[in-house]
C-alpha cells in the first residue's frame, strides 16, 4: 500500500494517452496556478459554487500545504509538447472521524476523457486505505458531468436537501 503523500500511478486516457495520478506536491504551486488559468470560469464556479477569477494567499496556503493524512491531495498530469502538464487534480478532506468531502476539478480542454473518475478511483482506494468509511459530495444541479461521474461510483443523494446544492455520499466499507 503506497503511502498518500507518495502516492503515483499511471494511467490511460479514453483516447490512449498515458496520464499520470499523483501526490501534490509543494512545487506544484506555478504549474497548479496555470491549471486554472486554462480553466473556464463556468468550471471553477461548478467546483467552488461561486466565481472564481483568482486565489488569495491564505486559499492557495490551503490548497497547496497538504498533510496527506487529514487532506490529501492529487494532481492529473499528462504530457503537452514534450512537457508535463497538471491538467487536473483531487482532494478529500476529513470533516470527522470517518468521513471526507471529495472535490475535484478538469482543465476543459481535457473534460470527457476519463480524468474525473480517474481521479476518484484513486482517491477512493487511498481513502479506504487510511480506514474512512464514508465519501461526502456537494454538487451543483447543473454539474451533470460530475453527477454522472459520481454516480458510477456508487454515490447516493444524501437526507440533507437544500435547493442550489445536491449532498451525495458514497460508503467506502
Amino acid at each position: 500500500m503506497q503511502k498518500a503523500a507518495d502516492y503515483y500511478a499511471m494511467e490511460h486516457l479514453r483516447d490512449g494517452r498515458a496520464i499520470e495520478m499523483r501526490a501534490l506536491r509543494p512545487d506544484d504551486r506555478e504549474d497548479m496556478l496555470a491549471a486554472i488559468r486554462r480553466t473556464s470560469p463556468q468550471s471553477l464556479r461548478r467546483r467552488f459554487f461561486v466565481p472564481k477569477r483568482g486565489f488569495s494567499e491564505t486559499e492557495l496556503a490551503f490548497f497547496m500545504n497538504i498533510d496527506f493524512d487529514n487532506h490529501v491531495a492529487l494532481v492529473a498530469q499528462i504530457d503537452e509538447d514534450g512537457r508535463p502538464s497538471i491538467v487536473g487534480g483531487g482532494r478529500y478532506i476529513v470533516v470527522q472521524p470517518g468521513q471526507a468531502e471529495i472535490a475535484f476539478v478538469v482543465v476543459d480542454a481535457y473534460q470527457g476523457l476519463g480524468i474525473g473518475a480517474v481521479l476518484m478511483r484513486h482517491l477512493a482506494r487511498l481513502a479506504r486505505d487510511a480506514g474512512l468509511k464514508e465519501l461526502i459530495a456537494e454538487v451543483l444541479p447543473e454539474n451533470a458531468a460530475m453527477l454522472k461521474v459520481l454516480g458510477k461510483f456508487g454515490f447516493r443523494s444524501s437526507s440533507k436537501r437544500e435547493p442550489q446544492v445536491i449532498h451525495l455520499t458514497m460508503q467506502l466499507a
